[in-house]
């Protein structure tokens, strides 16, 4: 078994940017995930990005749309330049399409970040079936291992009514999940 350190400069060297067919992978939802990454799942859980979606119904947060002019009354849940950042997959295949066609798809999930699951969550790739399975194959499939700030800026940008100045380097030290130690092999 590589050690951390092994895994992590194995990391630097990975292409980040997914294959163009990983690009129309279908979404699968954080409970995927959850099944092989509980203590990560759990972690995402404490964070706001677990619970984006609920910051657009009406009355939540009152204070802070009205600071930003907006109604603090309204449901801004079908407002698609609101789900497009606080839901996962919008617009993309397989993703986000309203609450009441997938609502596994709502919140900015470890498939916001990460990439859409369908490809890479396969059998034969990452899952029970093959626990060591290799990087390089799941990458390939379109997972993105370390997003960075690109991966960020499509929703933290000047777009965004609530945009704040975002600190990058600050967020990826206090992580949206902390560093676990990886269970299995996956050079």
């Amino acid at each position: 078994m590589p050690s951390r350190l092994g895994l992590t400069l194995a990391l630097l060297f990975v292409p980040i940017a997914p294959l163009a067919h990983a690009q129309s992978a279908q979404y699968v939802s954080a409970s995927k995930c959850r099944a092989c990454h509980l203590p990560e799942s759990k972690s995402w859980e404490q964070t706001k990005m677990s619970q984006a979606f609920e910051l657009l119904k009406p009355g939540v947060r009152a204070e802070a749309k009205k600071a930003h002019n907006l109604d603090p009354d309204k449901d801004y849940t079908q407002d698609e330049q609101c789900v497009q950042c606080h839901t996962t997959g919008h617009g993309a295949p397989g993703g986000f399409e309203s609450v009441e066609k997938t609502p596994n798809l709502t919140g900015v999930q470890c498939e916001a970040c990460h990439g859409a699951g369908g490809e890479f969550t396969k059998p034969e790739l990452m899952s029970f079936q093959n626990k060591e399975f290799k990087l390089t194959d799941v990458v390939a499939a379109g997972l993105n291992p370390k997003p960075d700030l690109t991966t960020c800026q499509t929703c933290h940008n000047d777009k965004n009514p609530f945009n704040k100045p975002f600190d990058f380097e600050t967020r990826k030290a206090a992580g949206v999940h902390q560093q676990f130690p990886l269970k299995y092999a996956h050079e």
